[in-house]
């Protein structure tokens, strides 16, 4: 596949990293001459310095062959603007654009990315799609990671295994005898730094990330079988008033309103702005790496302190100083990607990831295949891929333990007309079935050809 990415900053750079390694041909423009170098010096792509609406510089990057465009610009102007411009002199099939403001997103206007109109086929709103992700772990507060798939009945979690773990040391075999109606599935395994895709005759240990696939309606038993009973947040602190934090807390407001949430926002300006905008929230104007401030927001009383700055030290510290002042857990907005795989280390209970939630919706529409949602892991070290099995695919009418699958890939979940299918070694996945699967990222191909339509199907 051909693509041309526009905008080399964070999420450019690692969606670009991500499909130049799968072998796809990538062309990266940017105005900064400094981010175009080190796209060059870093990864197998092309490189182009200019304006990324601009025709001439998509043309110089390849426009006229490409297959998708992705406009990732910190301007929403200039990635709508290129999506029209991809559109109407190249004929480019497939435009995404990230748009922040919302005012281009209220349902009002929504005829606005129509085809006719500007033709842009997925409108990525980071600060929605983080704010939505930091929703789900406030509402699994045991959980390190929660992504939905299947219309929101499966959930993936993943879990911390802890000294006080009930199943740690015990053969994953036995779970689903210990717990047969559970329906969850453990698939994947983050230890020192590696994710494994487990045995049945493997063990969980003390320290173990584990990711596991369930029903919606059994998340919550999940988390306390792996020994995690805390209970749903009511009173959080929120640092950084900017549009996440501002749109978490306008959140809370309106589906959790018993609620009490409290705003650290430094600048003044803006605090004053969101404390026009919310109708319960407390907002204080100071640092969230200010102690005084934090006892001023009761912080040693609150059950969350949800961090979300646009700087992820500040992010850690403001989390590490309000448990030490006696707050139950914390929350972290975590952009650089070598600070996940040491998150618990730093004291951080769970995270979100704004760029690998964005490059996640954009490998969706990458992946080949009846591909319906993707979610990448440990940067990009494994990924969840929810697809529709066809007539033709080799996994369809077949009992589970008979089917080949690599080394490194393992059903999770099966989505039947509505509702997940219990699985075990006799299950068959039914031509129309959405499975999901877990593919560590060097499969992630093969996970592909078992969905993609073959010739015997016309």
């Amino acid at each position: 596949m051909r693509v041309v990415i526009c905008g080399a900053g964070q999420v450019g750079f690692g969606i670009a990293e991500r499909l130049s390694s799968e072998g796809h041909d990538v062309s990266v423009i940017d105005v900064s001459p400094a981010l175009i170098a080190n796209v060059r010096d870093q990864l197998d792509v092309r490189g182009v310095v200019g304006h990324g609406s601009h025709p001439d510089v998509l043309g110089a990057a390849g426009a006229e062959d490409a297959d998708l465009l992705i406009a990732v610009t910190q301007a929403d102007e200039v990635n709508m603007v290129a999506s029209q411009v991809a559109h109407t002199i190249f004929q480019v099939p497939t435009k995404i654009a990230r748009v922040r403001a919302q005012s281009y997103l209220a349902p009002v206007y929504q005829s606005l990315f129509a085809r006719e109109q500007m033709p842009i086929d997925v409108v990525i709103s980071p600060e929605i799609e983080v704010g939505e992700m930091v929703m789900r772990r406030l509402a699994l507060p045991g959980a390190v990671e929660t992504v939905r798939f299947a219309d929101d009945a499966i959930v993936v979690v993943g879990i911390m295994c802890r000294e006080d773990c009930p199943v740690v040391d015990t053969p994953l075999r036995q779970l689903t005898e210990l717990f047969p109606n559970l329906g969850a599935v453990v698939v994947g395994v983050f230890r020192h730094g590696n994710l494994i895709v487990p045995r049945s005759e493997d063990v969980l240990r003390v320290g173990d990330l584990v990711y596991v696939v369930a029903p919606r309606e059994q998340v919550r038993r999940t988390l306390v079988i792996f020994g995690h009973e805390e209970p749903q947040a009511s009173r959080v602190v929120i640092a950084g008033g900017g549009n996440i934090g501002f749109y978490v807390a306008q959140q809370l407001e309106k589906r959790e309103p018993q609620t009490k949430v409290k705003i650290v926002e430094a600048s003044r300006p803006r605090a004053l702005q969101i404390a026009d905008q919310l109708h319960r929230a407390v907002i204080l104007n100071g640092s969230a790496l200010d102690q005084n401030i934090l006892r001023e927001a009761d912080v040693e009383d609150a059950d969350t302190m949800v961090a979300l700055t646009n700087d992820d030290q500040a992010n850690i510290i403001a989390c590490v100083m309000a448990k030490t002042l006696g707050c139950v857990r914390n929350l972290s907005l975590i952009n650089n990607v070598s600070y996940p795989a040491l998150a618990n280390a730093l004291g951080i209970d769970a995270y979100v990831n704004p760029r690998a939630v964005t490059i996640s919706r954009v490998l969706r529409h990458v992946r080949r295949g009846r591909i319906e949602s993707v979610h990448s892991l440990q940067n990009g070290s494994a990924e969840v891929i929810e697809a529709e099995a066809l007539e033709t695919s080799l996994l369809v009418g077949r009992p589970l333990r008979d089917l080949e699958l690599p080394e490194g890939v393992r059903v999770g979940a099966i989505y039947r007309r509505g509702k997940a299918v219990e699985i075990n070694g006799d299950t068959q996945i039914a031509a129309r079935d959405r499975v999901i699967m877990f593919a560590l990222a060097s499969k992630v191909h093969q996970v592909e050809q078992m969905f993609r339509v073959s010739l015997e199907f016309f």
